[in-house]
C-alpha cells in the first residue's frame, strides 16, 4: 500500500473539518464528549492551523484515498525538549487500521520534523498507548522515555530524532 502525507491546504478546510468530526466521533468513547445542538463536536483550533506558526496539518492518503489526518505542533505540553514537536491529533479511519497505514504515517511525520518529540495519550485510551508504544519503540530502537501526567490523566512517550 502506498502511504503519503500531504499538507492540508486552506481550500481543503471543509474536508479537514469533516475528518475532524469523524475523528472526534471515534474518539468520543475515550473523551465522553457529546455533539452540540447543531450535530457537531467542533474543534476550536481549526483556523489556527493556517494562522499560527508551528502548527502543521496533514492528510494521510493510502493508495491515493483519504485515510486519516495528523496534526503536528512545534511545542511540548509536558516536557522540555530541544526543537520540540508534538502530535496534537492522529486519526486513521477504521478501514485502514491494522494495515500499517498509521505506522507508516507516523514514521514519515517523525522524519519530516527532526528534534524532540512528545506523544501523549489519555490513560483510558489503551489502543493508542499500545500503538504509540510499538511505533516509538521500533522507530527509536528502544531509545525513548515514558512519562506520566497524572494531573491530566495522560501518559506518553518522548524521544529525540535530531541528526
Amino acid at each position: 500500500m502506498n502511504i503519503r502525507i500531504e499538507p492540508i491546504l486552506m481550500e481543503q478546510k471543509s474536508v479537514f473539518v469533516q475528518m475532524l468530526e469523524l475523528y472526534q466521533y471515534d474518539f468520543s468513547e475515550f473523551s465522553n464528549d457529546d455533539i452540540n445542538e447543531y450535530g457537531y463536536f467542533g474543534y476550536e483550533h481549526i483556523d489556527d492551523y493556517w494562522n499560527e506558526d508551528g502548527r502543521h496539518p496533514f492528510f494521510i492518503r493510502a493508495d491515493g484515498k483519504l485515510a486519516g489526518l495528523v496534526l503536528v505542533r512545534s511545542c511540548c505540553e509536558h516536557n522540555n525538549l530541544p526543537n520540540p514537536h508534538n502530535i496534537a491529533e492522529f486519526f486513521v479511519m477504521k478501514k485502514y487500521r491494522k494495515e500499517g497505514v498509521g505506522r507508516a504515517a507516523a514514521i514519515r511525520i517523525f522524519d519530516m520534523f527532526p528534534g524532540g518529540w512528545e506523544i501523549s495519550c489519555w490513560t483510558n485510551n489503551l489502543p493508542a498507548q499500545h500503538f504509540w508504544g510499538k511505533v516509538v519503540a521500533e522507530y527509536t530502537g528502544g531509545k525513548y522515555r515514558i512519562f506520566h501526567a497524572a494531573d491530566k490523566n495522560e501518559m506518553g512517550f518522548t524521544f529525540d530524532n535530531s541528526i
